[in-house]
């Protein structure tokens, strides 16, 4: 047989076909036909999540620990592992599709919300920063023979209150003027946009569209691409909208994405993938409000370093080499069209700035919606995710870090986790019988569990003496949903009769290990600035919690495992989607922009990798709550409770 011959691979639900090479993988197969194979490690063979059923054919795969017995016996394999030798009929389960997830917007989101008087409450004038201006001029004569660009400069000046010196106008515009001016007897809308220091005449059109002028802000988030429609003259917020990020298909973390860029060479590819996403969401919220595209004249965009670096085409292989450098922090506006964004030809994107290699422009956005800048006293501000961005500061100083968290509470590391997507649970409750109570995403049968439901089962099995403060089963415990299988305990949490799955879902010793390492990094990356900056917890006087997880999440069963530090839940806040109103708020108010750009200039980085004394903190930290129960004195305190 050739090794050029071609096989077609014939996908089941989504009835799609795809003819592939010999020796490609299944999942090779998915991305080339757009199917999403759920595949947490970007096909390394070793989160065990991108599970098929083998219908029909033969393929060529190693041995591996990743799947039962029983599931092998099932014909269960993985895409990322099965290479094509035949034809074949590939059947992709439920828990291995992408379905519904909870895609959080901002907790401020409702159509046609006038965002005034959010500005006004973040202390920010309401000054967009691209803005149509109609302006109606005196036509010349032979006492007053001004040149046509001068004349449109003159009345812009006096209109917006600008210096002639930071104004610029392109060669398009100089060369189109004359007719322009004289085709509605000198009545023309000037469209003008922030470049930095200087004010560019982007647009002159005859009569007045200056009524006609939208915004669109993004969240760029590694799984999730959310956007929203905003009218700059009112303010107003008239739609949003939101896809899973079609380069998941390259690797659930973006570090497994830069990985495939730079083995593939594939940086155009992963950059149109955005972009793609990206103009969906434009096309979808236009159509949708019977809007016109050209009416649609700045974007600004938020997400994390590399995320940014995607969406621009920016080389980001030094992002995770030494000593992880980005191409650049702070982005110059350009033409959205130079990126391939759909919007007014002439249109301005904004690209919020980072900080560093891992504290992002979805952090310097946040930060900005919180006005973490206002703050008197001490507040953390936190995003957990793959990466726990933490931010600790005021309005006299700021300091961040990223500690690498690991996947865990996002699904990989973790036999049945998954994200929150309908079926996920995302509540559990143990009694004091160990019988074991939950709800799901969407109310349909389990098929594993998410971030929230993760997190409130290790607090739960604690409090329940299931699990000792090290996170180990406690053998002796009367229950018969402990057992050992395959050389480790398990912890029966929902039979499979009762499951959306072919099997029980459990959590098993290791899934425990690996949460407890998760939840340990974001606590000592916490630890390590509030003692940087010579402070105790009691020092702090609100923790502004963002993102999707952090959304969800139970906060007293957060301190009672040590994520989050032991204070009064009263003093820990959701705040949403703070990425996404960031971007808003720089889209309606200059102000706000400069906020972003302050912020980002002024924060400290804190790399944790060098700091000595991370390891030491984190290594404390993988405890229930921690090796030193006298930091945690309310869970001390119910702890003692329950064994009483």
């Amino acid at each position: 047989m050739s090794e050029n011959d071609t096989f077609k691979i014939h996908f089941l639900p989504n009835d799609k076909i795809v003819e592939i090479e010999k020796g490609n993988t299944v999942l090779d197969a998915a991305h080339k036909s757009n199917i999403y194979i759920n595949s947490i490690c970007g096909g390394d063979g070793i989160c065990g999540k991108c599970r098929v059923i083998l219908s029909s054919g033969k393929i060529d795969a190693p041995a591996t620990k990743l799947l039962s017995s029983e599931e092998a016996e099932k014909d269960y394999i993985l895409a990322c592992e099965a290479r094509v030798t035949s034809d074949l009929q590939i059947l992709i389960p439920k828990e291995t599709r992408l379905e519904g997830k909870k895609i959080l917007f901002d907790q401020n989101e409702q159509h046609s919300l006038t965002w005034n008087a959010i500005l006004n409450k973040a202390q920010f004038k309401h000054d967009s920063l691209v803005k149509k201006v109609f302006l109606k001029l005196e036509p010349p004569t032979m006492d007053d023979n001004v040149a046509d660009h001068e004349r449109l400069c003159q009345a812009i000046m006096m209109k917006e209150g600008v210096d002639l010196n930071i104004m610029q106008t392109g060669y398009r515009i100089l060369k189109q003027l004359p007719e322009v001016l004289r085709q509605n007897d000198w009545a023309v809308t000037v469209t003008l946009g922030h470049r930095g220091r200087t004010l560019e005449v982007v647009e002159v059109q005859p009569g007045d569209t200056s009524q006609r002028n939208y915004g669109i802000a993004v969240d760029v988030g590694t799984t999730t691409v959310v956007a929203s429609l905003l009218e700059l003259e009112s303010s107003k917020v008239i739609d949003s909208e939101a896809i899973y990020n079609t380069q998941m298909k390259f690797g659930e973390d973006y570090i497994q994405r830069i990985i495939y860029v730079i083995q593939n060479e594939a940086l155009d590819e992963m950059q149109r993938t955005i972009v793609s996403d990206i103009n969906n969401l434009i096309s979808t919220l236009v159509k949708r409000n019977d809007i016109n595209l050209d009416d649609v004249t700045s974007i600004v965009c938020a997400g994390n370093t590399t995320m940014i670096h995607f969406m621009l085409g920016l080389d980001p292989e030094n992002i995770r080499r030494e000593p992880y450098l980005p191409a650049a922090n702070f982005i110059p506006p350009i033409r959205a069209a130079q990126v391939g964004i759909d919007i007014n030809r002439r249109g301005l994107l904004y690209a919020l700035p980072s900080v560093a290699a891992y504290v992002g422009a979805d952090i310097t956005s946040g930060a900005t919606a919180i006005r973490l800048d206002k703050e008197e006293m001490p507040s953390l501000f936190i995003d957990i995710g793959t990466n726990g961005e933490v931010v600790l500061g005021n309005k006299e100083w700021m300091v961040c870090c990223s500690a690498s968290a690991g996947p865990a509470f996002e699904g990989s590391g973790v036999r049945h986790g998954m994200r929150a997507a309908k079926g996920a649970i995302e509540i559990i409750n143990i009694s004091k019988d160990y019988d074991v109570n939950y709800s799901t995403i969407g109310n349909i049968p389990p098929r594993g569990i998410c971030g929230s439901g993760l997190l409130d089962c290790i607090a739960e099995m604690l409090r329940s003496g299931i699990i000792d403060r090290s996170g180990k089963f406690q053998k002796g415990i009367e229950t018969d949903r402990l057992r050992k299988k395959e050389d480790e305990f398990e912890f029966v949490l929902v039979e499979k009769e009762e499951t959306g799955i072919d099997s029980e879902i459990v959590i098993t010793q290791a899934d425990i290990s690996n949460l407890v390492r998760s939840k340990g990094a974001i606590y000592a990356a916490v630890s390590i600035l509030i003692e940087s900056m010579s402070l105790s917890i009691n020092d702090i006087h609100c923790v502004y919690l963002a993102g999707g997880f952090g959304n969800y999440l139970n906060v007293r069963n957060a301190i009672t495992i040590g994520m989050l530090p032991d204070m009064p839940t009263s003093r820990i806040k959701f705040v949403g989607n703070t990425s996404l109103t960031g971007a808003k708020m720089a889209l309606l108010s200059e102000e706000a922009f400069e906020t972003v750009q302050k912020i980002a200039s002024q924060m400290t980085y804190f790399d944790l990798m060098g700091n000595p004394k991370y390891m030491e903190e984190f290594m404390s930290a993988n405890f229930l709550p921690h090796t030193n129960l006298e930091e945690f004195p309310s869970v001390q305190k119910e702890l003692s409770s329950q064994n009483t």
